[in-house]
């Protein structure tokens, strides 16, 4: 990735002694940083070789990715919160030569069977010109237990994060605060290389990142106000924490903040008003890695609730059939170990344009519930009505096997644990009824269930970073069905 190294150099001649990457260890300036990722780059060697990072969010990490890139390796971040049987699938899969570890060293990188050595911290003043391009393989932990290995070989990171700056309106002010764990394509397109292309500033608060991976609550809101950032991104689980921290503690967000991106889920609406109540400027997008993790975006001057805004500009959308159809630079290669794939893309989400070009994606195709009536429900529209509520966790509609009927299912967050436990069948009853009071009567849940965090887990009903597993979870519920709305505790 030469325009990285570009970048480097062109910010450290600007301006060396400025800061560019802070964690809680350390602060380099934009000078250190351009001559570490030399130095690092360069003992890396210019040899073709897939490098796996594993480590917890911070400076280091972000080192390692640059240096491994601007030395033309193959990237594959090796998530923390993956199982070890699913780092192991990875390391095979993508046949990782060797491991860079850094920030602490855990065991878990010491019980991995690939060579693992430190990141290098010797300097250079200069570049080293790499014998080919490199690339990044990012694995997707889907429904299933063996994560898949989408190829970005040609860029797609690169030019998303120049889109995301364009459509943003980034600039060299901008300080960017990291809690999304960095092995997640998104973060570290917005952590990593997108401040490196406009000169920004980027704080790593890695406790937070690591909570996030496995779902445990964090003090986010202390860390907003420590770091003062203009920008950053969030999950609406994080988001819905931190509007919750605010209105608990009667606080506002940082005046700093002008551009807070959501993803990886739908945006309840009633957390996005909640949020912008609190004067959160907060904007929802979409994105699958297989399109280098941003499809579309609201953003300052362009926003409309309930959509996910407007593509990036020079990515193709259509809808064929009702289903969300890309085209453009930053659609994958292809899978690895399999045929390279078209730059069109299906993607299996359904979805709406609207006229003045804002995308509204309803949910997956293969979850498409069809009722016993005819009627067509979108299992993750009815969802995302239950998961602005900070006492749920996750919230999962099926239809009974047997009769038809919709079943919903809820799990508490960490924090509303105490509610879930003290609550009556009635209350549970009235927390969905008042959720979904939106919905058409065929759309709501005539059946309620709830289960503990510990016994979701005991029966596998998700992957290891949170996914929903539908068919499991559906057989799991796979129970005589009542005819009104009840809830079994």
């Amino acid at each position: 990735m030469a325009d990285l190294a570009h970048c480097l150099l062109h910010h450290a001649e600007q301006d060396a002694h400025r800061p560019a990457m802070s964690d809680s260890h350390s602060t380099v300036t934009r000078g250190e940083l351009a001559a570490w990722v030399a130095g690092a780059a360069a003992a890396l060697g210019d040899s073709p070789e897939t490098i796996g990072i594993l480590g917890e969010n911070g400076v280091e990490w972000a080192v390692a990715f640059l240096a491994a890139a601007i030395a033309g390796k193959t990237i594959v971040p090796v998530p923390k919160f993956f199982s070890d049987a699913q780092r192991a699938h990875l390391l095979r899969d993508a046949k990782v030569e060797r491991i860079i570890a850094t920030g602490s060293r855990s065991s878990d990188a010491h019980s991995l069977s690939v060579p693992i050595e430190p990141l290098p911290q010797q300097r250079a003043a200069s570049f080293p010109e790499p014998a080919r391009e490199g690339g990044i393989i990012i694995y997707t932990s889907g429904s299933t237990g063996n994560p898949k290995g989408v190829r970005l070989m040609s860029g797609q990171a690169l030019w998303t994060a120049g889109a995301l700056a364009e459509v943003t309106g980034a600039t060299a002010e901008d300080r960017y605060l990291s809690v999304l764990p960095l092995p997640m394509l998104l973060e570290i397109i917005c952590a990593i290389i997108t401040p490196v292309l406009i000169g920004g500033t980027v704080h790593f608060d890695a406790t937070i990142a690591a909570n996030t991976g496995i779902g445990a609550a964090s003090n986010i809101a202390e860390a907003f106000a420590r770091a003062q950032p203009t920008t950053s991104v969030l999950v609406p689980q994080l988001l819905a924490l931190y509007v919750g921290q605010l209105m608990e503690a009667g606080q506002r967000p940082p005046e700093s903040l002008r551009f807070v991106a959501v993803g990886g889920a739908p945006l309840p609406a009633t957390l996005g008003a909640a949020a912008a109540k609190l004067g959160l400027p907060v904007f929802e997008g979409y994105g699958l890695s297989e399109c280098a993790s941003v499809v579309a975006v609201n953003r300052p001057g362009a926003s409309r609730a309930g959509t996910v805004g407007q593509p990036l500009p020079g990515l193709r959308v259509e809808i064929e059939n009702g289903e969300i159809v890309l085209e453009g630079p930053p659609v994958m290669d292809g899978y690895l170990h399999r045929d390279a794939a078209p730059r069109r893309r299906r993607t299996g989400d359904m979805g709406q344009i609207d006229a003045d070009g804002y995308l509204t994606i309803y949910g997956r195709k293969d979850n498409l519930i069809v009722t016993p009536y005819g009627r067509n429900v979108n299992p993750e529209w009815i969802e995302t009505m239950l998961l602005g509520d900070p006492r749920i966790g996750a919230a999962v509609l099926c239809q009974h096997g047997g009769t038809g009927e919709l079943i919903m299912l809820l799990i508490p967050s960490r924090v509303g644990e105490p509610w879930f436990r003290n609550a009556s069948d009635e209350d549970f009853v009235q927390l969905v009824t008042q959720a979904c009071r939106s919905a058409p009567d065929y759309a709501r849940p005539q059946i309620v269930r709830t289960l503990s965090r510990e016994t979701a887990a005991s029966h596998a009903l998700f992957t290891a970073n949170g996914r929903i597993r539908r068919a499991e979870i559906a057989r799991f519920l796979s129970v005589p069905a009542k005819s009104v709305l009840s809830a079994e505790i």
